[in-house]
């Protein structure tokens, strides 16, 4: 989908969009394939404060150059535009997850880091301590489901394509503080 057919299909969601700079532009695509794409990513950002927390995931930081994902998703519940294309926010990840995502079907262990991420997924960055002790506002999370059926609705994909990174790099733990268990059923019951 364009970046325009990304931005209508959050709006048409319901949701809250602020666009930040030349986020339709702003991407890594120089730097490897964007797409296919086959889900969406959801993390968390280990920030605190809205506007360090958009203004980190759309410069980046030293090491790992922005954007670090599509849209920010801030605890007020306003999705954030920071890049449309390739982003740094995947990394590599296990290819039985990929090939699951796409399949629609349960989810494997992630046991291996063997194909890049950020050419298959959409991601969006949470904000969130992650510690599991800092709360996720009611308006955050529906945020989060509403965003993640958005695209599912776009592309025609079920719930299963939506995907935590913990579910997709070994070793991560994002988002922790709610399963992505429960924000599948959540996606899945909007989508239906």
């Amino acid at each position: 989908m364009s970046a325009n057919g990304f931005l209508d299909a959050l709006r048409d969601e319901g949701l809250t969009v602020v666009e930040v700079g030349d986020w339709r532009t702003h991407n890594r695509n120089h730097k490897g394939p964007w797409g296919p794409v086959h889900g969406v990513m959801i993390h968390h950002t280990v920030t605190s404060g809205s506007a360090t927390t958009v203004r980190l995931c759309r410069d980046g930081r030293a090491g790992l150059p922005g954007p670090l994902c599509h849209g920010v998703i801030t605890k007020d519940g306003r999705v954030h535009l920071v890049g449309y294309g390739r982003s740094n926010h995947a990394g590599k990840g296990d290819r039985d997850v990929l090939r699951a995502v796409i399949a629609e079907r349960p989810l494997p262990p992630d046991n291996q880091a063997n194909v890049d991420g950020n050419t298959h997924f959409y991601g969006f960055e949470c904000e969130n301590l992650g510690d599991g002790k800092d709360p996720w506002p009611e308006a955050q999370l529906l945020a989060i489901e509403k965003a993640a059926a958005a695209i599912c609705r776009r592309h025609g994909w079920t719930a299963r394509s939506v995907i935590g990174h913990l579910e997709w790099q070994p070793g991560k733990v994002d988002p922790r503080g709610f399963s992505m268990k429960s924000m599948r059923a959540r996606v899945a019951e909007r989508l239906a």
